[in-house]
């Protein structure tokens, strides 16, 4: 029987609770909503590291990023290594099956080499794009910067959706051969700046945008780069007023690019390739937008980040519509997940685990009670962080600064830092050694010394 289709798309920055089916926000995503009313729904997806290279490079490697040397985008501030073709790559093993491997949008996995030198049979960026917009509309000029605006160019020939007929162009040719495909469909949206079209740049008014739980952010006894952020950014004194037309921005950006998807999926319908394919959605990371007051992600590993969507459907599953409360990692367990569902063998250097156990409804009793992510830096200085999140708790190792720890259940928005608190002694203690552990056994080579090892292992943290 021939091996099922993989329809892989990925935003860039959306944040979990910004997709209808969440119920957070008033955010309208009819089209992925309907793939998660059709598929499972994870309610508690992280991504391992929030920024956009590393992220990108774990998916294709199965490794945190840490362990190959990419610790922040390679485009930004002090020049790191990224994942090089030498490297493990899933894609190629798909090869094996006579698999068509395509790469439509945005890469971001090596400066230089393109996702031909990672196992993928054709790539298409958006150099098409930028030449149509050239021809087509030769005097549109952005000027807001960061923080977005409309953008003249009409929501048909807006990027979302002249990526969206690329990818229908290719279903429509790999329909008409004998092998099994793969498209990793990835847009560019709703990173900032972002700049809605047409309907969608008027889609939501700014009165009507609920404000952020975390904005009344004070930064006491938080550390000292995030509210740094602020003056970095120059956006230190910005009221929700003025935040207000940003989010809403990015509340039309994201139904702009859920309008798009919702052409892709149409067309794998009209193709009589739905019953065949496997389709995955889900977000490198999330991003700031205003809550906390700050902007994009950097310096921080707050849920409003580091908490992802994610969903799967796949040909003849069962309990459509449900939601998975176990925490999981997209850029780490899909990789293994595609793998075991076709039988490929699975590298046992992985940091993930298959999610075809959790996908078929099988007890799991060992699985993971809690998630890491890290973070390293970028353009504004080296930082190292690493997270540990349970359902209930968040500790943060803040390797040069004050440490944090949040109540989830008290403080849902982490807003109030309780590192200092005597009463949490015990369990600061508990998850600094949990940590360790999870981080020495993944090789991250940020324990690997004695020094590093004793804030951990003894406590001795400021």
């Amino acid at each position: 029987m021939k091996s099922p289709n993989i329809l892989f798309i990925m935003l860039d920055q959306l944040r979990y609770d910004c997709v209808g089916y969440s119920g957070a926000y008033p955010v309208h995503t009819p089209h992925i909503d309907r793939l998660a009313s059709e598929g499972v729904w994870f309610s508690n997806a992280f991504t391992p590291i929030p920024i956009c290279c590393p992220s990108r490079q774990a998916l294709i490697n199965g490794r945190r990023p840490e362990t190959f040397g990419a610790l922040w985008n390679f485009k930004n501030g002090l020049r790191i290594s990224a994942l090089e073709p030498e490297e493990y790559a899933w894609p190629r093993e798909l090869h094996k099956l006579d698999y068509t491997n395509v790469f439509l949008g945005k890469w971001d996995v090596h400066p230089e080499l393109s996702p031909l030198a990672y196992g993928y049979d054709s790539y298409t960026g958006f150099d098409g794009y930028k030449e149509m917009l050239a021809q087509a509309y030769p005097n549109v000029r952005y000027e807001a910067g960061y923080f977005g605006e409309r953008d003249p160019v009409p929501v048909e020939h807006s990027k979302t959706h002249w990526l969206a007929d690329q990818a229908c162009a290719t279903i429509r040719e790999l329909e008409g051969g004998d092998q099994p495909w793969y498209i990793q469909l990835n847009f560019t949206e709703p990173h900032l700046p972002c700049r809605p079209s047409g309907r969608f740049a008027d889609m939501y008014h700014p009165e009507d945008i609920p404000i952020w739980g975390s904005f009344n952010e004070t930064f006491a006894n938080k550390p000292y780069i995030q509210k740094q952020q602020l003056h970095s950014w120059q956006i230190q004194d910005f009221t929700w007023e003025e935040w207000a037309p940003i989010v809403a921005r990015y509340y039309g950006v994201i139904s702009q690019a859920d309008d798009a998807i919702g052409k892709v999926l149409q067309e794998l319908e009209q193709s009589n390739a739905a019953d065949r394919t496997i389709v995955i959605f889900t977000s490198d990371h999330g991003d700031m937008c205003g809550s906390h007051r700050m902007i994009d992600k950097h310096y921080v590993l707050y849920d409003d980040v580091v908490k992802i969507p994610l969903i799967i459907k796949y040909p003849g599953m069962t309990g459509q519509g449900r939601v998975c409360e176990q925490f999981v990692y997209n850029m780490l367990d899909l990789p293994p997940t595609l793998l075991e569902d076709l039988q490929l063998p699975i590298p046992t250097f992985f940091h993930g685990s298959s999610l075809m156990p959790l996908l078929n409804q099988e007890p799991v009793p060992d699985w993971r009670k809690e998630v890491v992510s890290t973070y390293n830096g970028q353009q504004f200085g080296l930082y190292t962080q690493r997270m540990l999140r349970t359902d209930s708790w968040k500790y943060i190792w803040n390797t040069t600064d004050i440490d944090e720890l949040y109540d989830l259940e008290q403080d849902p928005h982490e807003l109030n830092n309780l590192i200092h608190d005597p009463g949490c002694s015990e369990l600061i203690k508990t998850y600094r050694r949990t940590l360790y552990e999870r981080l020495s056994a993944e090789g991250d080579g940020l324990v690997q010394s004695e020094w590093m090892r004793n804030q951990l292992l003894h406590n001795n943290k400021l």
